[in-house]
């Protein structure tokens, strides 16, 4: 009998100790995180009554990425699926958009010729659906107008390549020219479906908004190419029924979000130093609308506004970005008085409401999956519950701050599933894309959610130049790419390893794009680091500035381009710095990356390997910038996680 209850005992403590011992396999992780489901572009309608969102779904591949069209009361009640396809298959919608009158749901749908997208329109129930474009070419940013007669759209008529630069891009044969496909607002009128374009012809537009009067647009656009040109825009008023386009102001950096004040006297953006459009930051100006001085109203703000919303010509309410956090504040245009209405450490999307105190947007935090909320501010409540059992694989998330060069450095540690504190744990250091853009609390995907199920504390610092600390600490990395930027990472890993059982002596560091950079630039640097992963890194200024296709953004972080200032240029380039390297390297790239081209990841491994560095390239066949495809993206996962375990991982030889 003893020996039967030892025998139990035995097994009982082996099985524990194997439990503790053996993580889940990166392919389970990835499998359960693929079955969250993904929420985004969630509006609430004009009078608050009702909210309309976009559920992401898995299939269809990186050419036809599927999606469904939902709504609901705010009141409560069951969702209603709105789409257009009458067999019941899954199809691409998106773009919603709701009427003045909040009795109509616009949206898009590709229905009717798959990869091709139209405009439907639905009652607030959600049926009967009606067809109202039948036209060719890319549509998205849908806007009714404020007599709800017509839909406004920003169109690129014939064209079937997905715009923007982290789409793949066409592969160049035979002469090469630069040719432009402009994307231009257009209107279709929604009773007869009369679609006329509106902008002119060679004026690329990014955003824009009707005019209280439904007479003219604000919108920001460029000349010549829209990919590159963004960081250029100017701001318009474009006549809507003639199409004459008048810029109204030249902004010295990057604008985004225009508004229109409801007394059509002015014209709200954000304004700032953005290396990517569509990631928003900066501060909040006024334009008037005829024309005149901008205004900056809010000049010293801590934090980076990234949506506008004028509940009165007096008052704006806008979402920022927050110490890793979120929030919603108010402003007062004329004083320039700011309220701060509500902040919490989560990423939220946000819109309100052009009446009353209800607002609707998706919520996401370390601690809760995205879902769709809807109330008033601070006071939300659930009306999706897709996401309720969602399983995390990481511990606690700790919210991290530090002195560095004279400023308050801010980042997020993630630590391992199953964290026991008598034990040392390898840590990974996650740098973001960007550089413009913050590691906020969100729903980790990905590597930031995989390394901590195979027992890595992950770090996600908001070195200077990223968004959340006003637009000082944003423009904190101009002509200074790497220096700076590089002393915060590694104050906030000093910082991370007084806080937490972190063995220094088995550091790693990983990143994408701005990211993937500052891996390569990190190992050149310091010799900190036991292994890297550096995704769509840049390794030399001096030759990226002649193959990128986006060689616009470079100059306001530069000040000048290549041509004129080469030193500045090389001063921030690891190649400059190449044989310091000892850290052993993995190199990832997607071959049509307009954005970072492939030849920067494979000059970082051609000197690596030269210079006797253990290092590896890996290409991914038709991928951009943004890697898309389930089995590639799995591939990078899988390699990340071995790479680190080989060299970081207890009783691992270089």
């Amino acid at each position: 009998m003893r020996r039967i209850v030892f025998l139990i005992l035995a097994s009982l403590l082996l099985t524990g100790v194997c439990g503790a011992q053996s993580p889940p396999s990166v392919s389970s992780v990835l499998d359960t995180q693929r079955q969250v489901k993904n929420y985004s572009s969630a509006v609430i309608s004009p009078d608050g009554s009702r909210v309309a969102w976009v559920e992401a779904l898995e299939g269809g591949g990186s050419s036809r990425r599927l999606s469904v069209v939902w709504t609901a009361s705010v009141a409560g009640g069951k969702p209603v699926r709105v789409t257009a396809a009458s067999d019941g298959k899954n199809r691409r919608e998106a773009g919603v958009a709701w009427s003045p009158d909040s009795q109509r749901l616009a949206f898009l749908s590709d229905a009717a010729r798959e990869g091709q997208l139209e405009i439907y329109v639905a009652p607030a129930s959600g049926s009967p659906i009606r067809q109202i474009t039948r036209v060719t070419g890319q549509l998205s940013h849908l806007g009714w107008s404020p007599d709800g007669k017509s839909i406004a759209f920003l169109f690129v008529e014939g064209s079937t390549q997905e715009p923007g630069a982290l789409a793949p891009y066409k592969l160049d044969s035979g002469v090469v020219e630069e040719t432009f496909e402009e994307q231009r607002i257009a209107v279709v009128d929604v009773a007869s479906g009369r679609v006329r374009t509106i902008s002119p012809a060679d004026l690329y537009i990014y955003e824009y908004d009707w005019s209280p009067r439904g007479d003219h647009f604000a919108a920001t656009g460029a000349h010549g190419s829209g990919t590159n040109n963004y960081w250029v825009a100017q701001l318009y008023a474009i006549r809507a029924d003639s199409g004459e386009a008048r810029s109204i102001w030249r902004p010295p950096l990057q604008i985004a979000s225009p508004r229109w004040s409801p007394d059509g006297g002015a014209i709200a953006v954000i304004h700032g130093l953005m290396s990517d459009f569509g990631s928003t930051g900066g501060d909040i100006w006024l334009v008037p609308a005829g024309g005149g001085e901008a205004k900056n109203a809010t000049p010293g703000i801590a934090a980076s506004p990234n949506e506008l919303f004028f509940r009165t010509s007096e008052e704006i309410l806008f979402t920022e970005q927050l110490d890793g956090g979120s929030g919603v504040a108010r402003l007062h245009p004329q004083s320039g008085r700011v309220e701060t209405i509500w902040s919490g450490p989560e990423s939220l999307h946000l819109t309100v409401a052009r009446s009353g105190a209800a607002s609707a947007g998706v919520r996401s935090s370390f601690d809760g999956a995205p879902e769709v909320w809807a109330g008033e501010i601070g006071k939300w409540r659930a009306i999706t519950h897709g996401n309720e059992n969602a399983k995390r694989f990481w511990g606690e998330a700790r919210n991290l701050h530090w002195e560095s060069g004279g400023a308050r450095a801010q980042g997020w540690l993630l630590y391992p599933m199953g964290f026991d504190s008598s034990k040392k744990y390898p840590m990974v250091v996650s740098v973001h894309g960007g550089p413009a853009a913050a590691v906020s609390a969100s729903w980790p995907s990905r590597w930031n959610a995989v390394l901590p199920s195979q027992g890595y504390f992950v770090f996600l610092p908001n070195p200077r130049g990223s968004y959340g600390f006003g637009e000082k600490f944003t423009q904190g990395n101009v002509k200074d790419f790497g220096y700076g930027d590089l002393q915060d990472i590694l104050g906030g890993v000093d910082e991370a390893v007084k806080q937490a059982p972190i063995d220094k002596n088995r550091l790693g560091i990983v990143g994408w794009s701005y990211g993937g950079y500052m891996t390569m630039w990190a190992v050149t640097q310091t010799g900190r680091f036991q292994a890297a992963v550096a995704g769509a890194g840049i390794v030399n200024w001096q030759s990226y500035y002649g193959q990128n296709r986006i060689d616009q953004w470079l100059v306001p972080y530069f000040g000048k381009s290549v041509y004129e200032d080469p030193e500045v240029y090389a001063r921030s380039s690891p190649i400059t710095f190449i044989k310091n390297v000892k850290t052993p390297t993995l190199v990832l790239h997607g071959d049509r990356d307009s954005e970072v081209p492939t030849p920067q990841g494979y000059e970082f491994w051609h000197a690596l390997k030269t210079l006797g560095v253990p290092t590896q390239l890996v290409i991914y066949e038709n991928e951009g910038h943004g890697v898309r495809k389930p089995d590639h993206v799995k591939d990078i996962q899988e390699r990340t996680v071995r790479w680190f375990d080989k060299f970081l991982k207890p009783g691992a030889g270089r």
